[in-house]
C-alpha cells in the first residue's frame, strides 16, 4: 500500500491492527492454536460419541450399565461445549492479532480451568497430585488443565511477549 493512502479504520498497510499487534512465539501458537484445540475435540468426541466409556473413565463405580436420557442428553451439552472451546480458541484467535483480544479470550479459559479443576474436587483431593492413580481422562482433567492454565498465566503476564528486550506497548491516542 502507498504511503499516501490510507488503510482502513483500525488496520495497518498489513493489515494488522493498529497499535496492538504482537509476534506470537511459537510455544504458546502451538499450544492455542493446535494441541489445545485437538484436545478438545477429542473430549467433544469421546463425550457425544462414545458417552459410556466417557463416564466409566471419569467414575468407574458410578458409572451407570445403561445411560440414561437425562445424562444422555447432559454429555451431548458437554461436548457442545467442548466444541466451542476448540472453536474459540483455534479460530477465534487465529482471526486476530490483537493481544488484547488474545488476553481476553485467554483470560476467560483461565476462569474455565479453574472451574473445570474445580469440578472433579469430589473425587478427593488426591485427585490433583496422584499420577500413579489416573486414567486417560484424570491426564485431560488434571495435569494438561494445569499446563493449559499455566500457557495462559503465563501468557496474561507477558511472558516472551517481548520484542528486542522491550515490553510491548499500545499506542496511546490523544
Amino acid at each position: 500500500m502507498a504511503s499516501d493512502q490510507q488503510a482502513p479504520a483500525g488496520a495497518t498497510a498489513t493489515n494488522q491492527p493498529q497499535g496492538s499487534a504482537f509476534s506470537l512465539p511459537l510455544l504458546y501458537r502451538l499450544f492455542f492454536l493446535l494441541i489445545e484445540p485437538l484436545s478438545a475435540l477429542l473430549g467433544a468426541y469421546y463425550a457425544y460419541f462414545d458417552k459410556k466409556a466417557y463416564l466409566e473413565l471419569t467414575h468407574a463405580a458410578s458409572a451407570p450399565e445403561t445411560i440414561p436420557l437425562g445424562t444422555s442428553i447432559v454429555l451431548s451439552q458437554l461436548a457442545n461445549l467442548y466444541l466451542f472451546f476448540a472453536i474459540n480458541e483455534a479460530l477465534v484467535l487465529r482471526s486476530t492479532s490483537d493481544i488484547h483480544v488474545w488476553k481476553t479470550v485467554l483470560f476467560c479459559l483461565l476462569i474455565g480451568d479453574i472451574g473445570h479443576l474445580y469440578t472433579v474436587h469430589e473425587l478427593g483431593l488426591n485427585i490433583y497430585w496422584s499420577p500413579s492413580t489416573w486414567n486417560a481422562i484424570d491426564w485431560g482433567n488434571i495435569p494438561f488443565v494445569y499446563l493449559g492454565a499455566s500457557m495462559r498465566i503465563a501468557f496474561l503476564a507477558d511472558v516472551g511477549l517481548y520484542k528486542s528486550g522491550k515490553r510491548l506497548q499500545k499506542k496511546r491516542t490523544a
